[in-house]
């Protein structure tokens, strides 16, 4: 089945770095909650955006989300300190975002994941920048495998990101960013490709049309987790019309469910 990870609980976006500065636990809670009823999966927590108070910030958010769901939740950081922390905290198995290749992120991660208990969101980044090809997107994708596997990670506990990026930037980017995530998940059996799925409309007008279409033709070869927004009810219809037509959707039940709430409509 297809994994959702809801994105909005993020301190870079204006109304909840405001909720967290003025320690607005009513606002906070109450978004998770809409999340999981919109089908996310896990909830994304970053609190990264107030230098200085990540730290605070990351360890009143966590205790306030968990007030608001009973979801596992991504643990969204590029320090290993705040992850630690952050780990100790969770009720359930987290989702940890995340580790790539560059050398200074790899080094330090590496020692924290050792041992624990989690998935992890691995991206295809190196010292040399963003990959420019399905070639590198692959490379890459297979080096972090390997790596999380010699320190007993499971490729059920790995989801890939490919790093998408936007149409507006090279009109090819779509089609790397599809056939990388094919040819992934045949190469690679058993691992999870996820990524920021609006990273592909950037520059652009009208970007949840393409954002919409774009999650259909990813899941179409084989893109089985998004970092998104499950309040976007026209995104969460194309997700599970496609998870029916896929055959992930036992006797359409999920999708009949959804036509009569009236998410699913014409």
């Amino acid at each position: 089945m297809f994994t959702v990870i809801g994105e909005r609980i993020n301190t870079t976006l204006k109304k909840v770095q405001a909720a967290v500065i003025a320690r607005d636990a009513d606002y906070i809670r109450e978004d998770v909650k809409k999340q999981q009823a919109g089908g996310a999966t896990y909830i994304d927590v970053n609190a990264g955006a107030r230098i200085g108070h990540e730290e605070a910030d990351m360890k009143w958010l966590l205790k306030v989300v968990q007030e608001g769901t009973d979801l596992p939740l991504c643990l969204d950081s590029p320090d290993p300190a705040i992850l630690e922390m952050a780990y100790s905290m969770v009720n359930k198995t987290p989702m940890v975002n995340s580790i790539s290749l560059e050398k200074d992120r790899f080094d330090a991660m590496m020692p924290f994941l050792d041992g624990k208990e989690c998935k992890i969101i691995a991206l295809c980044m190196d010292d040399s920048g963003m990959p420019k090809s399905v070639a590198d997107i692959v490379d890459r994708a297979t080096k972090l495998v390997e790596e999380l596997e010699k320190i007993g990670m499971k490729r059920d506990d790995i989801f890939i990101d490919p790093l998408i990026q936007p149409m507006s930037v090279d009109s090819n980017n779509g089609n790397v960013a599809m056939e990388a995530v094919q040819t992934i998940m045949t190469d690679l059996a058993g691992v999870h490709t996820t990524g920021g799925l609006s990273n592909i409309s950037y520059g652009l007008p009208q970007r949840k049309i393409i954002n919409r279409n774009f999650l259909g033709l990813m899941m179409a070869h084989g893109f089985d987790s998004a970092i998104m927004d499950p309040l976007d009810t026209d995104i969460m219809a194309v997700l599970n019309t496609c998870e029916m037509l896929k055959g992930n959707d036992s006797f359409c039940m999920n999708y009949l469910k959804g036509v009569r709430a009236g998410n699913i409509k014409a």
